[in-house]
């Protein structure tokens, strides 16, 4: 279900959802110019992308997608590798940010809930599970490594010259090739995979 339906039959649900999503999306995009500005790549500061200003993270069209169908995305933050001596490091570690940000949001989530324990159906009990399980989903989503997916480029910077060029040719027809896939729920399983992983690393770390 699209925001637009849970605005109109759950406002409440609405507001309670929406501001983890937009800073769990914001978060993970900041990550990822942070890293890069911290690598020497100072595009995304010099495009104003290290905010939290959420008008500066929001893709349109992105929008209006999540807004609709669910399923939406924020603007990609501009790199440039030219500034990165090492560039398959830099591809690995910046590629990688958004998602190690998004996991350690999950992981907070779940740390204050267990610290707190607020009531699950309290507003702040609320708030608490949407941030733990939309950073959750957002993490295991990005690892697929299907261009313009950040696990796509994970997977150049540790794979053949031959291998990065394959996937690159593949990235401007990778949108169309996800959304079949998410349509299809062949991605579910996939995704599910992920959320295991992610949740068994987190049960690790917060026995």
């Amino acid at each position: 279900m699209g925001l637009l339906n849970l605005l109109v039959n759950d406002p409440v649900t609405f507001f309670l959802l929406a501001v983890p999503l937009l800073y769990s999306i914001i978060i993970h995009e900041l990550a990822h110019g942070w890293v890069a500005f911290r690598m020497g790549d100072p595009t995304a500061k010099l495009a104003g992308r290290l905010t939290w200003n959420p008008l500066k993270h929001l893709d349109p069209i992105g929008t209006i997608m999540l807004f609709i169908f669910g399923f939406g995305w924020a603007k990609p933050v501009p790199v440039n590798f030219g500034y990165i001596e090492k560039t398959r490091k830099g591809l690995v570690l910046i590629s990688s940010a958004g998602i190690v940000a998004n996991f350690f949001l999950a992981f907070f989530s779940f740390a204050i809930s267990r610290v707190l324990s607020p009531p699950p159906s309290s507003p702040a009990g609320q708030v608490i599970f949407y941030m733990a399980q939309i950073n959750i989903i957002l993490a295991s989503f990005n690892l697929i490594p299907i261009p313009p997916l950040d696990g796509s480029k994970i997977l150049m910077g540790v794979s053949s010259e031959r291998f990065q060029n394959a996937l690159s040719r593949l990235e401007p027809y990778g949108f169309f090739i996800i959304i079949g896939l998410l349509y299809t729920g062949v991605l579910d399983s996939v995704i599910k995979f992920f959320r295991f992983i992610i949740l068994a690393i987190i049960r690790v770390l917060l026995p």
